[in-house]
Formats: structure tokens, sequence, C-alpha cells
């Protein structure tokens, strides 16, 4: 192994009491650097030898202590080298990515801290949707923990188990909305593991099962839409725009209402729709149908091409369009409410159920589903089978009539 680990007093960096720093002197393919300690003695009371600090230093209540936590700094800083090593990975590093594993160990012991820096880390790479995700996900365990600090070794099995009983005792929260929480837990987690921050043998969710449930069906029949897509409303009313929204959402093959919300004019181009999408950044291209052109009518009127066009965003910078976006969604949900009531429709209405619906209509016009998972977005079929995941039931019955032999 060319990696080496000493305990060193650092005489270059005299403080104003006459003591110098004892600093962990790291070498590493002949290229050396060094790790702060937070201790220091003065010049006489250091054993170069032995490296350590002699008896006769007098400024602390325990040499022996403060030797042992020396001592208990070299241990933690090599076995991160061992483990390092053992894993293939410590070849493959400059002396300056060492050293960061071996401090990053050290600072975020905590899972939180640990969690506000991969916040911060999302918010630069203008992850916001995620960014907001994690910052729940800390708010919810702080609560849970009183406010008391949580190490990365103590998020264990027992520990999600106490969290998921806390969680779920509560009326209103369900089993879908804890396994939200703990994907990002276990997201958070895993880059822990990756920073070298906890070992793998740690991993508590090698037993712990995120665990979900079935919802209600989300898509509307094909009979609501034609109420939806029929009414009357005043032009420019935000009842217009929250039905329009609906339309769109379901002629564009389910798009998001965030996606929706950053169409620019300039994403038409040559009878298409040409955009990526924010959550999997996949690129779309989709036909401007007659029906879908009859609705953009409104929209694109005098606009230029860095327009957005629809009425969604008010801001200029990224974040705020995206805090701009939350409002709206909520907005929007509660208006589709009144316009399920104005069309006398008992499906709940949601912006998710423009994007179940179109799913569901496609596949009971037998459109294949590797088609329909295509106009999702989705890389899985399996994750569009979970929109598909059951057929309605007065098509079952009709299936159910045809096999009838009496």
């Amino acid at each position: 192994m060319q990696t080496s680990l000493s305990l060193s007093l650092d005489t270059r960096r005299k403080r104003k009491d006459n003591s110098f720093p004892i600093i962990l002197r790291l070498g590493h393919f002949q290229k050396t650097t060094s790790i702060a300690t937070g201790h220091s003695v003065p010049q006489p009371f250091w054993d170069g030898s032995k490296k350590s600090v002699r008896k006769s230093y007098d400024r602390v209540e325990s040499v022996s202590f403060l030797n042992n936590l020396l001592r208990k700094q070299v241990a933690n800083a090599q076995e991160i080298i061992n483990r390092l090593q053992d894993n293939g990975e410590l070849d493959f590093l400059s002396v300056k990515q060492l050293k960061d594993k071996i401090v990053n160990k050290a600072k975020y012991d905590s899972f939180y801290e640990f969690g506000q820096e991969l916040i911060e880390d999302l918010r630069l790479a203008q992850r916001y949707g995620t960014a907001r995700s994690y910052n729940d996900v800390i708010h919810r365990l702080k609560l849970f923990s009183n406010g008391n600090d949580i190490r990365f070794n103590e998020v264990n099995y027992e520990f999600l188990k106490k969290f998921e009983r806390s969680h779920l005792s509560k009326q209103g929260n369900s089993l879908n909305g804890l396994a939200a929480y703990m994907r990002t837990i276990r997201a958070i987690y895993n880059k822990g593991i990756k920073r070298g921050l906890i070992d793998k043998e740690a991993y508590p969710f090698s037993d712990y099962q995120i665990r979900t449930q079935s919802t209600a069906k989300r898509a509307i029949e094909p009979e609501s839409l034609k109420k939806i897509l029929s009414l009357k409303l005043e032009k420019g009313s935000w009842p217009f725009h929250y039905r329009n929204y609906f339309l769109l959402s379901y002629m564009l093959f389910g798009m998001s209402f965030i996606d929706m919300a950053f169409l620019k004019m300039k994403n038409i181009v040559d009878g298409r729709i040409r955009f990526q999408r924010q959550k999997t950044s996949k690129q779309y291209d989709i036909k401007v149908t007659n029906q879908l052109k009859e609705l953009l009518k409104y929209y694109i009127r005098c606009k230029k091409k860095n327009d957005y066009i629809l009425p969604i965003l008010r801001r200029d910078t990224l974040e705020l369009q995206h805090m701009d976006v939350k409002g709206a969604r909520k907005r929007y949900n509660r208006g589709l409410r009144k316009i399920a009531e104005q069309c006398g429709i008992e499906e709940h209405l949601t912006s998710y159920v423009s994007r179940h619906s179109f799913a569901t209509h496609a596949m009971l016009k037998n459109i294949p589903l590797t088609a329909i998972s295509a106009m999702l977005g989705h890389s899985k079929l399996n994750t569009t089978q979970i929109y598909l995941k059951s057929l309605p039931s007065n098509v079952l019955d009709a299936y159910q009539e045809e096999l009838n032999v009496i």
C-alpha cells in the first residue's frame, strides 16, 4: 500500500499561545497533505519519536486522555483507508480525494447535516423538486426525534420501524406517504455509503421493506372527459384555464403540470410540440392535432419565441418559478374539484387524473402497452403497468357477458 498516516506537529503554523497544531500527516502515491486534529501543544511537549504528547504537558487535565483521542483519530482514518483498499478504490484516488473521504467521515456523522448538504447540492443543480422532497424528510425526522440530532448509525431497522409506527399512528397519514419518505431516506443513506460515511454492512433497507398499497382508480370515464370538454366557461377565467390545462395534459400524452408550465412558444416546431420532460429528461415530439391546435389557439396569440405558452409562471428565477408551479398546482387541483361538481362528475379530479385517464383510455383502444409506455415516457414497462394495474369494472362485466354459455 503506497499510503501512510502518522501524527505530526506542524511547526510552520505557530499560534498566539506559542503552541503548534497536531496534525495527521497523510501520504499517498508520493504526495502529502495534512488533516487537522483540533489539538495543539508547544513544541517542547511533543515527542516526535513516539508521536505523542509528553507526560510533562500540564495544560490539560489528562495527557493520557489526549493521547488516546489522537490515537483514535489515527485509527478511524486508517480504518477508512483499509476499507477503500479492500474495496479496490484506494489506488484510484488522489491525495486530496482521500483526504476528503477521511474528513467527510468525521464531518457528516450527522444524518441531518449530510442531508442538508445534499439539499444545497440539489438546489445548485436546479433540481428544486428533489431538494424539496429531501427537505421535507429531514423536517419530518427532526419532528420525530424532537429536534435531537440523528447519527448515521442510528438510522437502523428499529429506528425505521419506530418512524413507521409514529407516522401511521397519526390520522390522515397513509402507507404510500410513508413509502415516499422512506424512499428519500434510503436515497440519502445510499449516498452516505458512497461517501464512506457509513459501512454497507449497516444498510438497514436490507431488512426493512418499503410497503405500498393500491390506490383507488384515478382514471375517469370517457363520458366524463366529454363533459369537461363541452363545459361552457368564460374565456380567460381561472375555471376556463383549469379545464384547458386538464385537456392539454390529456392530449399531450398525459403531460405533467410542471412540464406544461415550462412550455414555451419555441417548443412548437413544424406543427409539433418538442420538449424535454423535467423529471426524466426524456425528449418528446408530439404532433399538434386539430383538437390540440384549437385549444392552444387562445394561448399562443401575439406571443414571442421565448414566451411561456400558459399563464402559470410569474417570476424570473428558476427556484421561484418552481415555487410558482407548486402554488399554481394547488389552486389547479381546487379548481378541478369545482369543475367536477359543475359537470356532475363523481370521480375525484386532480392534476394526475388526466395522465392516468390518458393511459387507461389508450389501453381501452387496444394501443399496445409498449406504445403507451413510450407515450408516458416510462423507461420500464412495469412502471406503465402501475398506471394500468386493473381494467375498469364495466370492461370486465362486458367480458363476463361474452363468456356466458346459458
